[in-house]
């Protein structure tokens, strides 16, 4: 015959022990979602590929970057653009991008190089982003990007502003510059004055 008394602790070892295992449970899950890698909020609008860093130099010096310029980089990838333009010309810089593992590499990146104090990386849609304090602006996107985001570049843009891009033009603004660089095109724009000849929109143009 069993003791009442034995059947009273282990009930109360039963209901200590329940909470501690329901509480494992609950945590399970919240361990292995914080593991998994962070998704975009969107799908990007370009695969990922990273700029060669010959290219990146070219269109620095394209650009006369200068330790007065903050520059722009819409697609920041690993964000080795405005990390270089900080690191050899001391300017600042800002890298939009759409992808959070992106962005964390990047904002990694400028701490490696010792920039994180003159860089900052924006998880955020580069068409919806402010991009009015750009004295530089950089693009490795694709031409119909491109195209898309010259309204927004005159709109937002100082007259006399800097735009670079890897690889791809802006349709029919002809760009000021063309250069080759292993293999690869670089092109080069300046922002105009409102309603100046060669502006798109422009009648004329």
């Amino acid at each position: 015959m069993s003791n009442p008394s034995s059947h009273a602790l282990a009930a109360a070892a039963l209901c200590l022990l329940l909470p501690s295992v329901a509480s494992a449970q609950a945590a399970a899950p919240a361990a292995s979602i914080a593991q998994l890698p962070e998704a975009p909020v969107r799908t990007p609008d370009v695969v990922y590929v990273p700029t060669p860093q010959t290219v990146v130099d070219a269109m620095l010096k394209l650009a006369k970057v200068t330790a007065s310029d903050v520059v722009y980089d819409l697609g920041c990838g690993d964000g080795r653009i405005v990390i270089t333009a900080a690191r050899q010309y001391g300017a600042r810089g800002v890298g939009i991008d759409v992808d959070p593992a992106r962005i964390k590499e990047a904002r990694q990146n400028a701490v490696t190089a010792g920039v994180s104090d003159k860089v900052t990386f924006l998880e955020a849609d580069l068409f919806q982003t402010d991009i009015s304090r750009a004295s530089v602006l950089t693009l490795y996107l694709l031409p119909s990007l491109n195209r898309r985001l010259i309204p927004k570049i005159l709109k937002e843009l100082k007259p006399g502003t800097r735009i670079v891009s890897h690889a791809f033009d802006m349709g029919d603004w002809a760009p000021e510059q063309q250069l080759e660089v292993d293999g690869r095109q670089v092109y080069f724009w300046t922002v105009p004055a409102p309603g100046a000849p060669g502006t798109p929109g422009v009648p004329g143009y």
